[in-house]
């Protein structure tokens, strides 16, 4: 039987109008200490994104989904938050925020292979 590890998960949103707090999903981002693992995936869905009636800058979303990319790989590409470790880099990441791009609380969870865990929290949370 494979061994579990494990694993801190949270849901990457959007919230178009902060005050009315609804969001869409439209990311996850899993660390797992054990496999030194820290990766996030993210779709955004514009025509979903239009149902709340709202004036977002797509572009300007975009980039501050791939920010959360280039932070998880880290290197100097992750500017000064993607030089320290995956743990403080999760952590900066799931920080609570009242900006347009959030995150929900943070989920532990147990899991053979974090790449897999990933993918199916990313296919049951956010497609």
């Amino acid at each position: 039987m494979p061994e579990k590890h494990v694993f801190e998960y949270a849901v990457i949103r959007v919230v178009p109008r902060v005050e009315r707090e609804e969001f869409l999903n439209v990311g996850v981002i899993l660390y797992c200490s054990a496999e030194g693992f820290l990766q996030t995936r993210c779709e955004l869905n514009e025509e979903r994104l239009r149902a709340f009636s709202c004036r977002v800058e797509v572009s300007e979303l975009q980039e501050r989904l791939g920010a959360f990319e280039r932070i998880c790989e880290g290197r100097s590409q992750g500017g000064t938050i993607g030089q320290l470790s995956r743990a403080e880099r999760f952590r900066w990441l799931t920080a609570a925020r009242s900006t347009v791009v959030q995150t929900s609380a943070v989920h532990p969870g147990l899991c053979e292979n974090a790449a897999e865990t990933l993918n199916r929290l990313f296919t049951q949370l956010v497609l």
